[in-house]
């Protein structure tokens, strides 16, 4: 939805930081974030995601600009009278104290009654699904067990907004996924608002309403997980959420959204153009892996191409199908295994096809 027509809780004016007064790690933020929606800041290493989070916790000065918090600057407000919860990728636990006075410390810190924290704690640790757990210390429990205490705790004294930084960094595969759930299910539930910093493309396509994606301090597409996905504005976003094949070429014919593009090693590919500066113009060509088919019917599609099958690589659902095509010897097919026989063997040579309008013209980032 556009800025204009959300109910804000966060916004970022302006605002630039920089650690050492010459180099922005963050450059002019303009951002609102809206009340109770799940927003992701995904990006590379160094991209200023995490400084952002950290500025908004408090723990970090804005260099420029201003942060509002419901319409309230807060630059100058101290980090423990912001009224955030936070978690963190280390849990963060006080190891010397049990599950249950981890989550009432919050509390009590807010001189709340002994009823109140009490009633609050069990809450939260229902929530998470740790009710019998109140009485343990943070080392008599596994990895996923602390990480559900550190959000619970974030979630006790019931704030409007919920910043987490990698929180589930430090967990094996199988239960990074059952947390990511977990979270969003939380989310689902409260209607809290969160923010949440990672560097998983797959991870913030599972949890979020919205994606910011960070690269050079600076965001290069906000959107939904599905947008993101689908219709990437410029090839570094292309390149970044999800698998994507590359095809460098220049731009031979414009014809309203749609464009000629003379690829590099040879051949003509029709494309939508989407981030292109016109006719005689270098452009990254971006196609997704399981919009490409093998031996498509004849005529059924505007591109099609010799191809020699280099690679194949059984993963269940589909076959990982690594191709020569177009110059390129890593153009990656997916194929689906719907049938449970893919017919293909390495050294084989056929066909591959794709539609105009699932290639996208973009920007030519080497």
């Amino acid at each position: 939805m556009p800025d204009s027509d959300i109910d804000t809780l966060v916004e970022f004016v302006g605002v630039q930081k920089s650690y050492d007064g010459e180099t922005l790690v963050v450059k002019d933020l303009n951002l609102k974030v809206a009340r109770g929606e799940f927003l992701t800041m995904l990006g590379p290493s160094g991209s200023g995601k995490t400084t952002v989070l950290m500025m908004v916790a408090g723990f970090e000065p804005a260099t420029h600009g201003d942060i509002l918090l419901d319409s309230v600057p807060i630059n100058n407000v101290p980090p423990h009278k912001r009224g955030i919860g936070m978690v963190f990728q280390n849990y963060a636990l006080f190891p010397h104290m049990t599950v249950f006075e981890n989550l009432a410390f919050p509390l009590q810190v807010r001189r709340m009654g002994k009823a109140e924290v009490e009633s609050k704690v069990q809450r939260a640790l229902d929530m998470v699904r740790l009710g019998g757990f109140g009485h343990r210390r943070p080392g008599q429990l596994s990895g996923g067990q602390q990480q559900r205490v550190a959000v619970a705790r974030a979630l006790v004294f019931e704030p409007t907004l919920v910043l987490m930084d990698e929180p589930l960094g430090a967990l094996d595969k199988n239960l990074r996924e059952e947390m990511q759930y977990e979270i969003k299910h939380i989310h689902e539930n409260l209607g809290v608002t969160m923010v949440y910093v990672t560097h998983d493309q797959s991870e913030a396509l599972t949890m979020s309403n919205r994606i910011a994606v960070f690269d050079d301090g600076v965001i290069q597409q906000l959107a939904t997980p599905e947008s993101l996905y689908e219709m990437p504005e410029n090839a570094f976003v292309a390149g970044f959420i999800g698998e994507n094949n590359r095809l460098m070429g220049r731009v031979t014919e414009m014809n309203g959204q749609s464009c000629l593009v003379e690829v590099d090693a040879g051949g003509s590919v029709q494309a939508l153009a989407i981030n292109v500066d016109g006719v005689g113009t270098r452009t990254t060509l971006s196609l997704r892996p399981e919009r490409v088919t093998i031996n498509p019917a004849e005529g059924s599609c505007p591109n099609v191409f010799d191809a020699k099958v280099e690679e194949l690589i059984y993963l269940g659902d589909h076959m990982r199908t690594r191709v020569s095509v177009c110059g390129h010897d890593d153009f990656i097919v997916k194929v689906p295994n719907s049938s449970g026989n893919v017919n293909l063997t390495p050294g084989e040579m056929v066909k591959v096809g794709w539609m105009a309008e699932d290639c996208r013209a973009l920007d030519a980032r080497e």
